[in-house]
């Protein structure tokens, strides 16, 4: 009963902040010659250290789970970058003021912010061929970031938005 619990709870709380993903790929791409891969080895994520390791481990995870193995002679290689952004403040309450009288009239008004505008975290995940293709497939996740979240906080999103980019690999052509 507590391992349901602590599973309805972990998804109410991945359900909560929604993850996008976008995906991308090179037309007449045959992806089952892509079985190893690796990573760049000059990868500028965008994220902190310990978060490209919370990533990494959680790309690792899913990518073995559907098969692959990480290569020191890879088929292709996995690049990732990251960036984050403020939504544009879409709360707020209009006060006005307002007077006429005599064919005059005039007003004043101001908008007043309720809540913080939300940060977001955009990764974007690149599968190169450096030995053919080039660029073969492209994830973009956006989501909801808290630079405030405890580290089981952020491991379980980095799990949650691996789980959905590889959902989509392979594509269905």
């Amino acid at each position: 009963m507590k391992v349901f619990i602590a599973l309805f709870l972990i998804v109410l709380m991945v359900s909560c902040a929604p993850i996008r993903v976008n995906t991308d790929f090179e037309k007449g791409t045959d992806f089952s010659k892509y079985k190893t891969y690796s990573y760049y080895g000059d990868m500028k994520t965008g994220l902190s250290e310990l978060d490209t390791k919370r990533f990494l481990d959680a790309l690792d995870a899913k990518m073995a789970a559907k098969g692959f193995s990480f290569s020191e002679t890879p088929d292709f290689l996995v690049d990732i970058k990251s960036n984050e952004y403020q939504e544009a403040q879409r709360s707020n309450v209009g006060v006005g003021l307002g007077g006429g009288g005599g064919n005059v009239g005039g007003g004043i008004s101001i908008g007043l912010p309720i809540d913080q505008a939300n940060i977001n975290r955009q990764i974007i995940i690149d599968f190169v061929d450096e030995n053919g293709k080039g660029l073969f497939w492209q994830a973009v996740s956006a989501s909801s970031f808290n630079p405030n979240a405890s580290p089981e906080k952020r491991e379980q999103l980095f799990n949650a938005i691996a789980e959905k980019v590889l959902t989509q690999y392979p594509p269905k052509q």
